[in-house]
């Protein structure tokens, strides 16, 4: 449900008026314009979408707070309710919001597109990232925190962003490549996993490099796995948004993400997580990229169905070897 249900009483797509808790008017006709996959009516249902999640942040704040004043009473909380649902519109649509509108809007634009055949198949951008487990216990993370994401910076490249490999030009493809792979060959030393996999893997995530884990500042936090902050995590981090598969559905979340002080502090932890976990021991020393990329989606990895074929594709794709052969 859209949050309040309600809308300013004009045409909702193309307004840059508030919208209005007490008038309903309006959501009939944006329902029909989404429904016929009007681009415009997309950024104005991912508001609503991302007016919701303001308005149950605010509602947990409520609860939150102690309740036993002169003016508490059934009737004040009704009125607090309302006022609630009118802030989180407000703050929704101003043009800046908490950049959840942004990601939604673009995720319904992609909904809209003609399907894609297989052999186009989206080979970078970031896919579901890695759930590291707790040491102590070896039981996974909660996954979730529904926290604001951090703004992205001015000219970078937002979390979630997707990409093909023909997209990305070449020299892109090599620089990447050149930048990580010291770091990798170091890695397939520690863990007898061939640097180009994990090379691949990161191109994965990260979308040949366009797409990089960016802290709020716009600087790079060197975070090419996607590994998350856990509650066990004492080092630098940083919140974005990104896409967790349930039941095979996209669903848009906001996690904290491990912050590095360079790719070779990646690729250590990397090689440091997969080491310790029971669940990638097998893919220790693997040499087959089917292998390789099956066990990581079979170990819980990533919740994307399309994960090992996906890594697949790149490791033994043309892109890849042409990057690595110069």
């Amino acid at each position: 449900m859209l949050a309040g249900d309600m809308s300013n009483g004009k045409d909702m797509v193309g307004s840059a008026a508030t919208p209005n808790v007490f008038d309903v008017g309006g959501l009939s006709a944006l329902k029909r314009q989404a429904k016929a996959g009007d681009p415009a009516a997309n950024k104005v249902v991912a508001r609503q979408f991302e007016a919701l999640f303001l308005q149950m942040v605010l509602k947990s704040m409520r609860e939150a707070t102690p309740r036993d004043g002169l003016f508490d009473s059934d009737q004040s909380r009704m009125y607090e309710s309302l006022l609630d649902q009118q802030l989180s519109q407000v703050m929704s649509g101003t043009g800046r919001g908490t950049g959840l509108a942004a990601m939604i809007e673009a995720q319904l634009s992609r909904q809209n597109l003609p399907p894609q055949p297989l052999g186009d198949m989206p080979l970078g951008g970031r896919t579901t990232p890695f759930m590291p487990l707790r040491r102590d216990s070896g039981l996974p993370l909660p996954a979730g925190s529904g926290q604001v994401p951090a703004p992205v910076a001015p000219g970078a490249a937002a979390p979630g962003a997707r990409a093909t490999s023909s997209a990305v030009d070449s020299a892109t493809q090599r620089g990447f490549v050149d930048r990580l792979l010291p770091a990798a060959s170091a890695t397939e030393v520690a863990t007898g996993i061939p640097a180009h996999f994990l090379v691949a893997q990161a191109a994965l995530e990260t979308g040949w490099g366009r797409s990089e884990l960016r802290r709020a500042d716009g600087s790079p936090s060197y975070n090419i796995f996607g590994i998350k902050a856990g509650a066990d995590w004492r080092g630098a981090s940083l919140e974005a948004a990104t896409t967790e598969y349930v039941g095979g559905v996209a669903q848009a979340r906001v996690e904290r993400f491990r912050a590095y002080s360079s790719y070779e502090e990646a690729f250590r932890d990397y090689a440091a997580l997969l080491s310790a976990s029971p669940r990638y021991a097998g893919l220790l020393g693997t040499q087959e990229a089917d292998r390789f990329a099956r066990g990581l989606q079979a170990a819980g990895y990533a919740t994307d169905p399309q994960y090992a074929a996906k890594l697949e594709r790149i490791i033994g794709g043309p892109a890849l070897r042409k990057a690595l052969t110069g």
